[in-house]
């Protein structure tokens, strides 16, 4: 080789060498570590501003909504109502080795770490930013964060921010406040959030009844709740979940938190079959529907039920409630044929049961499903109860000690003159109102014991003014009516009122409790995982002496054993009670009662084409006119008899008058306690209706002692038959403002 050419390839080398020389010296390792940790440092800087920047937030509202459960008598639930399914419970209430399930199925390292595991999260990250969808390896807290704070979003700013209020989260909270949120936000499937709903949709428990097998198998369903469930899981998903829950448990005897042997002694607990969430069909509705306004009647605000998370126990026992239902299938609905009948659509029947002893309401029957028709015939307070207010007309005598206008005590063999259409008179003068008996009946003389029998409406309506219309209205608040709204008419003493079997139901049981009031009580207990509601018992005073409500009771047997309600009588069992059939036939009633069970039935009247529109019952069923000892007592004593589970008992009674402890007293005036003579007591011969074929009788708040005058047009006519005992003789009543007496039912 020449000079020339090793002269040019030394120079190349020198060029390669420089060349060379320069890269390692601008790349060196000491270089790369110092941009390394800078890297580092603004990392942990940008980091540390984001940590200053980024708040606990408050709980995002998914997370803090919960259902209202409403739970029959025996806890057996009717029904949750709220769009979420989540009631939370503390971590008190739920057994110790179950806790430690979920801590051994995703964070063994729980009551240890700082509320973040780097290493998931950092794996989370990179999965996210290639796109690889949803990554585990989040620590409890983590999990918990997400839930209650945040959302499911897989975005990067996401995780951030569940990585820092983590952080700040285990730092403020202890760490068992930490795992019952967890456990309460998380989802398991079938459309249950948290351990309380998913206990009760897996194994029909609570919570505080799961055992540590059932308990593995709630923490594995949350890695896969759909996937998981036995119920729907493919044989994959079998074998999976079932891998899931020996983990589980292996985890906890690693840890010390389960015995080896009690750990293989365990079974896979399969779940039961998915139900349907309870719905609002049917009875459960009404049942619903009541308590919550029973409880906004003590004092809590619709609001505060609205937002869930109550426990409402209510005193409906669960059987009662079925044979009630059954009750009214059986006696009324099953002879119902509305496509035929038009009346037939128009029949409402409402009933409610209560036990004398505690107040509780046991059975509601609000009409034949809530979805179709929401109004409760077992609470709504728009129909006569005609009828059976009688009995609180003697009461109010017996408890005020009143007498006749001739000064003769009111007893149940007091006698009166029950003629049809007779003036009722006050201290001598006509008060414009002279009601009909029903059928147009002249009783006679009659003793108020069989006047209540027969339910005559001239005695009951002069004994009304005997005693005194305001003192009437006012034991009837007493024993629990509303009548607030009752003008103190004469009409009043014929039911002319506005109530509901709930409140007729509580008057009779205060009857049946020898006059301590009983308050129907549809709620038996309401709890709230922040308060307790007080409620009020529903026992209460006594409100009328105890001879007064037992001599009622002792009246009304005789109805039941020879009057309008013979068709609950039963050789067995005591019973009391009394019909009622309103003005125009547009409601019938029968309440009655054993010594521990009180039962109101209604009948009402209503448009099918427009709710609310009172029409007549007549026709009902083919029939004719629907009285009170026809279809509701026969509902009563379907009910009654079937919920007394052939236990049978006898009125324990202070008293010394009625039919339980005397035969009833005749007719015929005795020397000692001779009729009345005051114009009360004597048939009119004056008419007191004018020439319309309304019975027309003059303003009824105004005494006057000038007659009416006029023949009525609708006499019955010759021949008419006898009414049967059970038709609920005198049970029509006069309009609401008592302005002028009904017009009596025919046959």
């Amino acid at each position: 080789m020449g000079r020339a050419e090793a002269r040019r390839e030394r120079q190349r080398g020198t060029r390669r060498a420089k060349k060379s020389g320069g890269i390692r010296r601008f790349f060196t390792w000491k270089k790369l570590l110092g941009t390394f940790l800078g890297l580092c440092l603004l990392g942990m800087a940008a980091f540390y501003v984001f940590y200053l920047l980024v708040p606990v937030p408050e709980a995002n509202a998914q997370a803090k909504l919960q259902s209202n459960v409403y739970k029959y008598s025996n806890g057996k639930i009717l029904a949750r109502t709220g769009e979420v399914n989540r009631e939370i419970v503390g971590l008190e209430k739920i057994p110790r080795d179950v806790r430690y399930t979920f801590i051994a199925a995703e964070n063994k390292t729980f009551y240890q770490d700082s509320g973040i595991d780097l290493k998931g999260t950092a794996r989370g990250l990179l999965k996210t930013l290639s796109g690889q969808g949803k990554a585990g390896g989040s620590t409890i807290t983590q999990q918990y964060v997400k839930n209650y704070y945040l959302n499911q979003d897989q975005t990067i700013s996401r995780k951030l921010k569940e990585l820092v209020i983590s952080l700040k989260v285990d730092q403020r909270l202890d760490k068992d406040d930490i795992l019952a949120g967890y456990i309460n936000t998380s989802f398991y499937g079938r459309g249950a959030y948290g351990i309380q709903a998913a206990a009760q949709a897996y194994y029909g428990i609570d919570a505080e009844k799961l055992n540590v097998a059932q308990g593995a198998y709630l923490a594995a369903l949350l890695q896969a709740p759909s996937q998981y469930d036995w119920a729907v899981a493919t044989p994959t998903g079998k074998k999976l979940v079932t891998e899931r829950w020996n983990y589980v448990l292996d985890n906890m005897v690693e840890e010390g938190w389960l015995g080896k042997a009690e750990r293989d002694s365990l079974k896979f607990p399969v779940p039961i079959p998915p139900k349907p969430a309870p719905g609002m069909e049917g009875q459960t509705g009404y049942l619903v529907k009541a308590a919550k306004q029973e409880l906004m009647r003590q004092g809590v605000d619709e609001a505060d039920i609205d937002a869930g998370g109550w426990t409402i126990t209510l005193n409906i026992d669960e059987k009662k409630q079925k044979k009630l239902q059954r009750a009214v299938e059986q006696e009324l609905t099953s002879k119902l044929d509305p496509e035929t009948r038009e009346v037939d659509k128009d029949v409402q029947a409402g009933a409610v049961s209560v036990d004398p002893k505690t107040g509780g309401v046991v059975a509601l029957y609000g009409g034949q499903d809530f979805v179709k028709h929401e109004i409760s015939n077992a609470t709504r307070t728009d129909y006569q109860p005609a009828s059976t207010f009688k009995p609180l007309i003697f009461a109010s005598a017996v408890d005020n000690q009143a007498e006749t206008q001739d000064g003769t005590p009111i007893r149940a063999n007091t006698v009166y003159n029950g003629d049809n259409r007779r003036p009722v008179v006050d201290q001598g003068r006509k008060v414009g109102f002279a009601p009909e008996n029903e059928d147009y009946t002249d009783y006679g003389d009659i003793d108020v014991q069989h006047a209540m029998n027969k339910s005559v409406n001239t005695v009951f309506a002069q004994m009304g003014v005997d005693v005194g219309l305001d003192k009437v209205k006012q034991t009837a608040s007493d024993l629990g009516m509303n009548m607030d709204k009752a003008p103190a008419v004469p009409a009043m003493t014929l039911g002319a009122m506005g109530a509901s079997p709930l409140q007729m139901a509580g008057v009779y049981a205060t009857l049946d409790n020898h006059g301590t009031l009983v308050t129907p009580a549809i709620v038996k207990k309401a709890e709230h995982r922040e308060r307790t509601v007080e409620l009020k018992d529903p026992i209460g005073e006594q409100v009328i002496s105890r001879d007064a409500a037992d001599a009622t009771t002792s009246v009304l047997t005789g109805v039941v054993n020879d009057g309008t309600g013979t068709n609950v009588r039963n050789r067995d069992q005591a019973v009391a009670g009394k019909t009622g059939t309103s003005d125009d036939n547009k409601s019938a009633w029968f309440t009655g009662y054993t010594p521990d069970l009180v039962t109101s039935v209604g009948l009402f009247g209503e448009s099918a084409d427009d709710h609310g529109k009172q029409v007549t019952l007549r026709g009902t069923a083919g029939g004719d006119r629907v009285n009170g000892g026809g279809f509701p007592a026969k509902i009563w004593a379907a009910y009654t008899f079937d919920a007394l589970n052939g236990k049978t008992s006898e009125f324990d009674l202070e008293t010394d008058q009625g039919a339980a402890v005397q035969p009833p007293a005749t007719s015929t005036a005795t020397p000692e306690e001779s009729p009345s003579t005051s114009p009360s007591d004597k048939p009119s011969d004056e008419p007191t209706q004018g020439p319309t074929d309304e019975p027309t009788s003059g303003p009824t708040d105004q005494p006057t002692d000038q007659p009416t005058t006029g023949q009525p047009t609708d006499e019955p006519t010759a021949g008419q038959p006898t009414p049967d005992p059970t038709d609920g003789a005198g049970d029509t009543t006069g309009p609401p403002q008592g302005g002028k007496p009904s017009k009596p039912s025919k046959p």
